[in-house]
């Protein structure tokens, strides 16, 4: 089983499980699965989990996003991008100065309405399925944070911006939201991802590349078994955590550490005091990742948050 997280770079007119669904015969694996969709149409970063790494998957999920963004100011779509119905048109005569103050306006948390045209689900039903059948339901707005908004080019009605903001953000509906604050209405033109947690776009790969590469690789070796070391672009599970200290288990207590055990203080090959402070990465004497564990003040010991190692 090949364990590890590929950085993908998501190409127009593809699905996230269009891509999932392509890795998985190109690596010849079926335990796989991304990190957070990106629509048909929007491009860019897209962290695919292979083997034990699919329980960072959720993790990921919760990562803050970067993206570079162009609205276009005058238009308003059912899909609050141009690839859908136009609703509205109107004049654009807002100046470069209004548009900035209204764009730089929503830095910070604010109250978005999920778009109708999104994965979520209601009642069991995605709102997406829910749009395409003419049905619109009752959405209840949620916080969102964005971190900060940079304005890289301006030539109206086109706006080109960079967003770093929290999970769950719909920067087609930033866009249109901040149409809104103009009175003239907007759209999203077109989107790019280009950062998950430490996942950079520049360092993303096509799955073309991906599936170069992996053919060039496994033509090296005789074994039928992939590993994650056979692929140079493939980043270790414990990739995700280096924020996180490192912390070593004797090897004496390899039993209770490979069973999901808590871990006492006497347990560590050596141990620090500011561990306590926040969760740990352990790993057993040979180097193996086990999983990620968090201080218990209550109990004096480290219990799992995240286990990686199978038994």
């Amino acid at each position: 089983m090949i364990n590890g997280i590929i950085n993908v770079y998501k190409e127009k007119g593809y699905t996230s499980f269009d891509v999932v669904a392509k890795l998985r015969g190109i690596l010849k694996t079926k335990k796989i699965g991304h990190t957070g969709t990106l629509d048909p149409d929007a491009e860019g970063v897209l962290p695919v989990c292979l083997g034990k790494a699919t329980k960072v998957c959720d993790l990921l999920t919760d990562k803050n996003k970067e993206y570079v963004a162009v609205m276009l100011l005058g238009k308003v779509t059912d899909t609050q991008d141009t690839t859908g119905t136009v609703l509205e048109e109107h004049p654009v005569e807002v100046t470069e100065e209004q548009v900035k103050e209204a764009v730089l306006s929503f830095t910070g948390e604010y109250m978005q309405v999920p778009p109708m045209y999104s994965a979520l689900k209601v009642n069991g039903k995605k709102l997406c399925d829910l749009a395409r059948a003419g049905v619109t339901v009752e959405r209840q707005a949620r916080p969102v944070q964005l971190y900060s908004i940079e304005i890289i080019k301006m030539e109206l009605p086109r706006v080109c911006m960079r967003v770093r903001c929290s999970k769950g953000t719909y920067i087609r509906t930033l866009c249109q939201d901040i149409g809104e604050k103009l009175s003239c209405g907007a759209c999203m033109e077109s989107l790019l991802r280009t950062k998950v947690s430490e996942f950079c776009v520049q360092d993303a790969l096509r799955l073309s590349e991906i599936e170069e590469r992996v053919q060039k690789a496994a033509g090296q070796t005789q074994s039928e078994q992939w590993n994650a070391e056979m692929f140079d672009f493939i980043y270790a599970v414990d990739s995700v955590f280096l924020q996180y200290k490192k912390a070593v288990i004797c090897k004496e207590w390899n039993k209770l550490l490979y069973n999901g055990n808590r871990m006492k203080k006497d347990m560590f090959v050596s141990y620090q005091k500011d561990w306590e402070q926040q969760k740990v990465r352990i790993y057993d004497e040979e180097g193996r990742f086990i999983g990620i564990y968090e201080y218990s003040e209550i109990h004096g010991d480290y219990k799992p948050v995240k286990l990686f190692m199978e038994a």
